[in-house]
């Protein structure tokens, strides 16, 4: 028999074990009926979540910069947020089919909860940037000022600007009989302008669109000079500075647009609208053709949300919600400037003192010796040990991008399948990729070009990849592919031996210096075995393929997980130790909740860490008195996903006993798991295990500063200690302790 088909049988006896669990857990389930109240609502823990993103921005211990890039992030995920949360509840009460949520809710209820709860977050948004922000930029030298407040040298340097710069792009649409109201594409800044002509006395009603390539906030340094568009992503000199919004400089210069007409009055407004993108797949259409179709109606999409400046006249916000047809609940009225999405041109300011401490990652310990040594050396390092990566911490540059350009070099490399999700066109990543194209080897690249925002991008690389002679394919119809997996297949003296990369975040190569995410690098052959019947079926047809050491959506990540959470419950009501720790993004799906509910009535600990949506309630008698729910917001983004039991799945060949880890790409979602391919790996080697369990606990700890989840749904930040001392920024810790441990190389 052979290897591979004894772990096929091995596999069978496994599977059928757990479908027996399975069938007696969900006996009991059936059993003890769990109350009908146990969630909470989606789409108010994200709201929740991003609350806690403003609270951020509202922490005066925080370095100002930093606190000024929390502002711009809470605007830009409330505009995501509306873009395809509100806009898809919209659109499926319009329809008919939208369904009572899990949280007990009609829809139009979370729609009215939601109108009431972005409301004040963004009254409160704007609030902590005019009373608190702006003024202690102001005590650093950083001016956000109007037009009035300018000196006379830099109104007639700013009239010269215009003149060179913005006038030649802008466009003023009049409204008439013969003009009708125009298209307002979303997330643009307008100007609704009121002019009248002298000789007839009648007025007319104009909308000027700020070009989006502008930026958003004129830079105007020491000597009073105007910044063109183009020096805006330049690092500003450091010392006193001035931003003028852009649309002052407009709004001061209409006469230069509508000559010869009286300028009577002008106020800024935004659009939010619908641009979720919805695709009709099947196996015959052209999915690329059908993404670009698609990204072309997007932008056409019904209006969801409208912002006005306050001050707005009466006259003119009714004809703007009259033509824009919104409901007065969808009107936000908000002191100027709108769009705070782009104060990111000041907190990129060069004031390292305004700023949080200057990070470098490191080169993990185990790659510290040989990151400028022979290609082949990485892969032997490898063969040795597996290689847990913990990014930003470890430098993604020399561990998962050195794997990938290596083996493109490498001779003896002969194949390297890759997924994309993210990843910028100039991506070290693709560059490896075209290379190893170009030099013969077997390469195919899935790309997922269905990731939400990034799609017109995944389209353009994906192309410079075909051309490049890649393999490209788009995964499997109805389903996005969200794993994060490279193999490469290489020729060794003893034979082909296959390297694998099982992680947890996007080969992106900003992204991995941005949020917390977990790698593991391995030559196991069970793993590079599971990796190449996943890439054949997602590549050709193998719909039975079954795994070994991974978990894979939409098959049997829940199934698999469930089980586990049901195995720690057993192992507790017989008088075991038991324990459960997850770390994920987000926890929605009902079936695991419940699972989780079970298990803490069974007396098991459960420890959640839970960055963003979190519909678990913990903490409520006689139903989950044993779960922690904690959620951590720094620097970084945490991003990476644990889920760790005190028990191992049984019959394991290499005496595995436990406890139990696996990372990968899946949140507890319903669109992870079944909508999209998702893959957890089970991490083996014991240091490595205790490693990841101690970051959860770690995580939890009531030392750590982080936000703590209550039964009645709302989150408490814990910062500080009774005696007023700050807890421990756990992000703040981890760069420490990387940078002291002994053969970390920059």
């Amino acid at each position: 028999m052979t290897d591979a088909t004894a772990l096929d049988s091995e596999l069978e006896a496994r599977i059928a074990e757990h479908l027996a669990l399975a069938e007696e857990a969900h006996r009991d389930a059936e059993s003890t009926p769990l109350p009908d109240d146990r969630f909470l609502d989606r789409e108010l823990s994200w709201l929740a979540f991003n609350q806690r993103v403003l609270e951020l921005a509202e922490d005066a211990d925080l370095p100002l910069l930093e606190r000024v890039r929390f502002l711009a992030i809470f605007a830009s995920n409330l505009d995501e947020f509306f873009m395809v949360r509100v806009a898809g509840l919209k659109r499926r009460i319009a329809t008919g089919i939208a369904m009572t949520a899990a949280s007990g809710l009609s829809p139009r209820q979370v729609l009215e909860a939601i109108s009431e709860k972005a409301h004040e977050l963004m009254d409160r948004h704007a609030r902590v940037f005019a009373d608190q922000v702006q003024p202690a930029l102001a005590a650093e030298g950083i001016t956000l000022v109007r037009w009035q407040d300018l000196g006379d040298s830099e109104q007639d340097r700013l009239r010269k600007f215009f003149r060179r710069q913005i006038f030649p792009v802008l466009t003023p649409l009049a409204v008439d009989p013969a003009h009708p109201f125009p298209y307002i594409s979303g997330l643009s800044l307008n100007l609704a302008v009121v002019v009248v002509n002298p000789t007839t006395g009648k007025e007319h009603f104009a909308r000027v669109k700020v070009p989006p390539l502008l930026p958003r906030f004129i830079v105007v340094d020491a000597s009073g000079r105007p910044s063109a568009p183009d020096e805006q992503s330049a690092t500003v000199e450091k010392g006193p500075t001035s931003f003028v919004p852009v649309e002052d400089v407009i709004s001061e210069h209409l006469e230069h647009l509508f000559p010869g007409m009286e300028v009577r009055e002008h106020h800024t407004f935004r659009v939010t609208r619908n641009e979720d993108v919805e695709v009709e797949e099947d196996d015959a259409e052209n999915l690329l053709k059908a993404m670009e179709k698609e990204l072309l109606r997007r932008r056409f999409g019904p209006p969801v949300r409208l912002e006005l400046a306050e001050g707005i006249s009466p006259r003119i916000r009714t004809l703007l919600v009259r033509e824009l047809g919104m409901a007065e609940d969808e009107v936000y009225e908000l002191p100027a400037p709108l769009d705070q999405t782009g104060l990111n041109v000041i907190a990129d300011l060069d004031r390292a003192e305004l700023q949080f401490p200057r990070f470098v990652p490191t080169t993990h310990r185990q790659l510290a010796e040989v990151e400028s040594a022979t290609p082949t050396d990485v892969f032997a390092k490898i063969r040795e040990r597996d290689i847990l990566l913990h990014h930003p911490y470890d430098s993604f540059s020399t561990s998962v991008q050195t794997f990938l350009e290596q083996a493109a070099a490498d001779p003896n490399v002969l194949a390297i399948k890759q997924t994309l999700y993210r990843t910028s066109g100039d991506s070290p990543i693709v560059d490896a990729l075209i290379d190893a194209a170009e030099a013969g080897k077997q390469v195919l690249a899935l790309v997922e070009i269905k990731a939400r925002f990034d799609e017109q991008n995944n389209i353009s690389w994906a192309r410079k990849l075909e051309q490049a002679g890649v393999h490209v394919v788009y995964g499997i119809v109805g389903l996005k592919t969200h794993c994060k997996l490279s193999l490469v297949v290489r020729q060794e003296a003893d034979g082909l031996r296959r390297y694998s990369h099982v992680g947890t975040g996007n080969y992106h190569p900003k992204t991995a210096r941005l949020y917390t995410d977990l790698g593991l690098l391995t030559a196991d052959p069970e793993v590079g075995q599971d990796l190449t019947r996943l890439f054949n079926q997602l590549s050709g047809y193998a719909p039975k393929s079954r795994f070994h050491r991974l978990l894979v959506a939409p098959r049997s990540v829940r199934s698999g997980l469930v089980e586990r959470i049901d195995r720690e419950a057993r192992a507790a009501r017989a008088g075991q130790p038991a324990w459960i720790k997850i770390k994920v993004n987000s926890m929605v799906d009902e079936t695991t909740i419940d699972a989780l509910y079970r298990a803490s009535q069974a007396g098991v600990p459960v420890d959640l860490v839970v960055r963003g949506i979190c519909a678990l309630r913990p903490g409520v008698p006689g139903l989950s008195e044993t779960i922690r729910v904690r959620s951590i917001l720094g620097r970084f983004l945490e991003h990476s996903r644990i889920f760790a039991f005190a028990h191992a799945t049984p019959a394991d060949d290499d005496g595995f006993t436990g406890p139990e880890v696996l990372i990968g790409s899946a949140d507890l979602m319903h669109r992870n798991l079944d909508r999209r391919v998702e893959a957890l790996v089970r991490v083996a080697d014991p240091d490595q295990v205790a490693e990841l369990v101690d970051l959860v606990d770690e995580s939890v700890a009531d030392t750590t500063s982080s936000w703590h989840l209550g039964p009645d749904g709302a989150w408490r930040r814990h910062a500080y200690a009774e005696d007023g001392t700050p807890l421990v920024d756990l992000q703040s810790v981890l760069i420490t302790r990387q940078r002291r441990r002994p053969g970390s190389g920059r």
